[in-house]
């Protein structure tokens, strides 16, 4: 009988994970926070005070995630730090925006609502309804008026809204698109829903260019073809298809406007 004895392992030390709150697991939300701000930035002209609105931007993103997070559960205790941690944050950082653009003071009255609207439909667990799917677009829309109010240049209004409108139309498709693919794939009336919409949304598109009418059919066929082909693709997957997207959108656009 050999009296060797087996070689011990040691066990590799783990990482230490964030908490719940502290990540957000929506993949495909960064591309629709990055784009309206930097288009804006783009249309209007770049400053420096753009870095600073997209930074609070998406600390304020990360607060409102961790409210969201908070208001379902009850308010446990255990959301409380992050919501606490990045709520002041972003307070200051708002704070420090405001100080050196209080112009922005008058998209107040705009966003305030929003966020109410967006903040009770966690507080009723109904953050994934489709009501509040549009509040939360067309809030991440409209950073690109405010992103080009903040820039260098004196943009026609008229580009603004266009660039604002595209971005708003194509984000509201992403609604049924990913619902026709996750929450409710079993549904044929939103597969049904997304691809009339994106069709829809193409035609709207050629009108006002024909590179937007391109991209729209494709986003039309995108609609029509990944719920049949891969009808059990993984959110990963989705999200890393809605940042694609998402580029060949805001490329499109910006070469138009």
């Amino acid at each position: 009988m050999s009296t060797r004895s087996a070689p011990v392992r040691t066990p590799r030390p783990t990482r230490p994970r964030l908490g719940p709150g502290w990540v957000p697991r929506q993949h495909g939300a960064w591309a629709m926070l990055v784009v309206p701000p930097v288009v804006g930035g783009v249309v209007g002209g770049w400053s420096w005070r753009h870095v600073l609105l997209l930074v609070a931007w998406l600390v304020g993103y990360l607060a409102y995630h961790a409210a969201g997070l908070w208001l379902r559960s009850g308010r446990k205790a255990r959301y409380r730090a992050p919501l606490v941690a990045y709520g002041a944050s972003a307070l200051v950082l708002l704070a420090v925006l405001l100080a050196v653009a209080p112009g922005l003071l008058v998209w107040a009255p705009v966003f305030a609502p929003l966020l109410a609207v967006s903040l009770v439909a966690s507080l009723r667990r109904a953050d994934r309804s489709w009501w509040n799917d549009g509040v939360t677009v067309v809030a991440a829309a409209l950073l690109t008026p405010v992103a080009a109010g903040l820039g260098t240049g004196d943009p026609a209004p008229a580009t603004v809204w266009t660039a604002t409108a595209v971005l708003g139309v194509y984000f509201l498709g992403t609604v049924p698109y990913v619902k026709s693919l996750i929450r409710e794939r079993d549904d044929p009336r939103v597969r049904h829903a997304s691809i009339g919409y994106h069709l829809g949304a193409a035609v709207a598109g050629l009108l006002v260019d024909p590179l937007l009418g391109v991209v729209g059919a494709l986003l039309a066929l995108r609609a029509w073809l990944v719920p049949r082909r891969w009808p059990h693709a993984r959110p990963a997957a989705i999200g890393a298809g809605e940042v694609v997207a998402t580029l060949l959108v805001t490329v499109a656009l910006l070469v138009t406007v």
